[in-house]
């Protein structure tokens, strides 16, 4: 029989045949659920399956809402569990379909359970990628307070050049109100163009150019200066794999070097 330890191993880890065949089949539940959500908002296959579907969603439901609380109740950290990635996306998974008995369509937000996929991670042993992910996550960290301070600059050059087209344009070219004339900026400035909303005078189409130029300089600078953080931390890295030459103190040398390329001496 198994106990309450027992349990949370095969629930938490991925190291023997039972906690492995729990994760797989937890997989395969998601994936399921997944492509239910999906071919549920499919108009002709909702109306010939439409039971079906709402059978399998609440079946789903049930079954991650017993997980649920099985992981809540066998973990020693409830509170770290529960405010985690992993137990936040948990949770979210299965509130969808609880909230389509009050707000219709709901349902179809449980494709958030396909988060539950990066468990793939652990399961098929894919740790050592894990490793190049907190290299970018460190990256964007390092990143943060310029990106920052790049989008407020965005923000106030949006603030500026709506409020200029909106007192070029006017009401009567659509241009109602300065939050419309923002939003009419932020889409020009960064080429989407949905066309909604299009100046008529000649002054406000070339002010609506200079956005345009400005914006292919704009998008630039926020892969610039993740691009420029990651190429510094991979230098770092580098420079801290060398190792030091014991004759002649050379601190160049690169794993797999045999012998040093100042002295010629063998390296240790």
């Amino acid at each position: 029989m198994w106990n309450k330890k027992r349990l949370a191993h095969i629930v938490f880890d991925s190291d023997d045949r039972e906690s492995r065949l729990f994760d797989i089949v937890l997989l395969i539940l998601i994936l399921s659920s997944v492509t239910v959500a999906i071919l549920d908002s499919v108009q002709s296959l909702r109306e010939k399956y439409g039971d079906l579907f709402y059978i399998l969603e609440l079946t789903f439901t049930f079954l991650f809402t017993l997980e649920y609380i099985l992981r809540v109740w066998l973990t020693s950290k409830t509170f770290k569990y529960v405010t985690s990635f992993f137990g936040l996306v948990d949770l979210l998974a299965i509130l969808p379909v609880y909230l389509s008995f009050f707000v219709a369509n709901t349902q179809l937000l449980s494709v958030i359970r396909a988060l539950r996929l990066l468990r793939i991670v652990r399961v098929l042993k894919l740790g050592r990628y894990l490793a190049e992910a907190d290299f970018i996550g460190d990256s964007l960290k390092a990143s943060a307070a310029k990106i920052q301070l790049f989008l407020f600059s965005v923000l106030t050059i949006v603030l500026i050049m709506g409020t200029v087209m909106f007192v070029i344009e006017g009401p009567e070219h659509g241009f109602t109100s300065i939050p419309v004339s923002m939003y009419w900026a932020i889409v020009t400035l960064t080429t989407v163009g949905f066309g909604d909303i299009t100046p008529s005078t000649p002054f406000g189409q070339f002010m609506a150019s200079i956005i345009m130029l400005l914006g292919y300089a704009i998008i630039a600078v926020p892969t610039g200066i993740v691009t420029s953080e990651m190429a510094k931390r991979k230098k770092v890295s580098h420079y801290e794999s060398l190792k030091s030459c014991t004759h002649c103190s050379f601190d160049a040398i690169e794993e797999g070097d045999n012998f040093c390329r100042k002295c010629g001496s063998r390296v240790d």
